[in-house]
């Protein structure tokens, strides 16, 4: 693991990126959504997306590697004064694959740079929690992290926020309430949990099931926690939802990444009648 040694480099890697991003797709929007492994399809197809780009033609974007993470991004305006404009990213980069913390956290702080101000990280999770069950949409409301680093760091990086900033209200906030407020006039059932961010890639094993459950954990994935951290670190809203793909504590074949993607799937449905309900009405009801 390397920590961010070149301060200017990396600025001026934003800068570039922020640039693209202003002469493309124009000011920033209100809303974005990163959608994890499996998840984003129904948004694609009802989400009025008009602007495409992938993530090959973004400068300092790295493609993406994983199934499920189609590595692309798209911006859907505003339908009138009330909607929300939202960008949405089609799959993530992950530490796991080798990438160094920072480049894990590069779309978010150009997102950041940029001028977004509120942000949804979606993810594919596995459930410690019996009462949460596959095919189920949980709202995060913490997070422990035993990803084995903070993507913070290194040198930081003060025109985006403190070098010791505060985690306590990261996903409790009024941006999450609001949108558990649409799931509920959607007829959605949306629980909340604890997420255990692991570094994967390899699924965890029965006696670390047992140790995350201690610890109070309700949820396990591999993903999010880097990008919140460096979200929350920027100033940004976040809120964090989690497609429930498999279960840890019930009985059954072995988890395996095809299943979880077929798992999201049935997720999506869910994740794209919210978005599409909480663009429409806005930040406030």
């Amino acid at each position: 693991m390397k920590f961010l040694k070149n301060q200017s480099s990396y600025q001026r890697k934003l800068k570039e990126t922020v640039n693209f991003f202003q002469k493309r797709l124009g000011p920033p929007p209100e809303v974005a959504v990163v959608f994890g492994s499996g998840l984003g399809a129904g948004w694609q197809a009802r989400g009025k997306v008009e602007r495409r780009l992938a993530y090959a033609k973004i400068p300092h974007f790295t493609p993406v590697a994983v199934k499920g993470h189609a590595g692309s991004l798209g911006l859907s305006p505003r339908g009138n004064s009330r909607s929300l404009s939202l960008l949405s990213l089609q799959g993530r980069r992950h530490y796991y694959e080798g990438l160094d913390p920072w480049e894990v956290v590069f779309p978010i702080r150009a997102l950041a740079a940029w001028g977004v101000k509120r942000l949804v990280l979606t993810n594919a999770s596995g459930s410690l929690n019996p009462r949460l069950r596959p095919g189920s949409l949980v709202a995060l409301k913490d997070h422990i992290n035993l990803m084995g680093f903070n993507p913070l760091m290194g040198p930081n990086l003060k025109e985006f926020g403190p070098r010791f900033p505060s985690l306590q209200n990261l996903y409790e906030n009024p941006w999450t309430r609001r949108i558990k407020q649409v799931a509920k006039t959607c007829g959605l059932k949306m629980a909340s949990g604890i997420y255990v961010a692991i570094s994967g890639p390899s699924y965890e094993t029965p006696a670390e099931v047992a140790a995350f459950r201690k610890l109070g954990g309700d949820l396990v994935g591999m993903s999010t926690v880097p990008e919140a951290i460096v979200a929350a670190h920027s100033g940004m809203e976040v809120a964090a939802l989690a497609a429930v793909t498999n279960s840890c504590v019930v009985k059954g074949p072995a988890p395996n990444h095809e299943a979880v993607l077929r798992h999201a799937k049935k997720v999506d449905d869910q994740l794209t009648k919210l978005l599409l309900r909480l663009q429409r009405e806005g930040i406030k009801s």
